[in-house]
């Protein structure tokens, strides 16, 4: 079997609205820019039964444990950069 991560994450309302604006849900964006950005590989979780309201992706412990550090590294950087924009609409 496989190890999961089911993080929530928190975004600003001018994301929620850029995603629904854009046909996606606020979570399926997330994980399309993460993938973009950084080519980290999430899957949204709307498709797991999440709260109404609330955010989460998907994700595997998958990376070598001398990269884990790296990745989450770049998980962190993409994710303030993500807020920022979205926070003072600015690009990524």
């Amino acid at each position: 079997g496989a190890m999961y991560a089911f993080p929530r994450i928190s975004l600003p309302p001018m994301a929620v609205a850029a995603a629904e604006a854009s046909g996606k849900s606020p979570d399926a964006m997330y994980a399309m820019a993460l993938l973009e950005n950084t080519g980290i590989c999430v899957v949204p979780g709307a498709g797991f039964g999440q709260a109404p309201g609330t955010w989460h992706f998907r994700t595997t412990f998958l990376p070598p444990e001398d990269k884990i550090d790296s990745v989450l590294e770049r998980m962190k950087k993409f994710h303030a950069l993500f807020m920022r924009k979205y926070t003072l609409n600015t690009s990524l």
